[in-house]
């Protein structure tokens, strides 16, 4: 029983709550904190992605926040060979560790690992890349809905990068970029505890709003500003800087950018919420709840 060693992995979507669960159990438990969100990897990325404060930082050690440049290239291969290695790490000093984000696909490449996708030819790339340049965002998001409907339910719909990685496979290999996920589980040396945290959809939507006034307050669109001239960056394909980008451009007004940023921002939370609610090993709490929270890990460890 001694060598059991357990993931508690704490998801849901954004706002929701999960940093202020993941300190109090970290303390608890006296362990440490890795992040699975693939937003907070960036350092020059700050109040667009909702990282814990300085403070928090400091209360319990992190892991894989502000751990790369918008510069480098990451994906989620290499993000499973950091993760698994941090948590060996982890795992000889204690038998508890916790992770936590709202990035579905990392939270599933660490606990079951990843299907092998076939090579695709790179010409069927280079061809989505051209029209994509020429006929723009919302023909990319057409065409990756017709053919993997869903896929499109749960990806980024912001983000160029995932969206021709899923039409390049459907169109290379004529089948779904969803069928090929997490076929054949991982052997890994550790047991997940899962923990969905969810609210009320009005109070979580009120939350996204205030959290969105808070970093604009901040000063979300000054860092935008800052890093305007590398927005074709895979790392800034994302919610929280493409609606500024577009109003830095001219393509609308400062009180629209505002209304995107909410309301793309609610809808990234519904997308990582249909995500989640795919997995039956996930038991869901209200992050209120946290006295239940903790009986409940301590009898699943128990």
């Amino acid at each position: 029983m001694a060598d059991r060693k357990f993931l508690i992995l704490v998801v849901g979507p954004t706002a929701v709550g999960k940093t202020d669960l993941c300190l109090n159990l970290a303390k608890k438990f006296k362990t440490e904190i890795v992040s699975c969100d693939s937003r907070q990897f960036y350092r020059e990325m700050n109040l667009g992605t909702a990282k814990p404060s300085v403070a928090e930082l400091q209360e319990v050690p992190h892991h894989l926040i502000n751990s790369l440049s918008i510069w480098e290239e990451y994906d989620v291969r290499k993000f499973e060979k950091d993760a698994l290695s941090i948590l060996d790490g982890i795992f000889q000093k204690t038998n508890i560790a916790i992770m936590t984000g709202g990035s579905g696909l990392f939270a599933d490449a660490l606990v079951n690992g990843l299907d092998e996708i076939p090579d695709v030819d790179p010409d069927i790339r280079k061809q989505i890349i051209a029209d994509f340049e020429e006929k723009g965002l919302e023909w990319l998001q057409s065409e990756v809905q017709k053919a993997d409907p869903e896929y499109y339910e749960v990806v980024d719909r912001q983000n160029p990068q995932r969206l021709m990685r899923a039409l390049e496979v459907f169109r290379g290999t004529g089948l779904k970029f969803s069928s090929f996920r997490i076929k054949n589980k991982a052997v890994r040396n550790f047991e997940s505890l899962k923990i969905g945290l969810d609210r009320d959809r009005s109070e979580l939507y009120q939350r996204i709003d205030q959290r969105m006034d808070q970093m604009i307050d901040a000063g979300l669109f000054e860092e935008a500003e800052q890093l305007f001239p590398h927005r074709h960056l895979n790392a800034l394909q994302t919610v929280g800087y493409s609606e500024i980008f577009g109003y830095l451009e001219g393509q609308y007004d400062r009180e629209e950018a505002v209304r995107l940023l909410k309301r793309n921002s609610r809808r990234y939370a519904k997308r990582q919420l249909t995500w989640f609610r795919r997995d039956e090993q996930i038991r869901w709490f209200h992050p209120d709840q946290q006295k239940e929270i903790v009986a409940w890990i301590e009898a699943q460890i128990a």
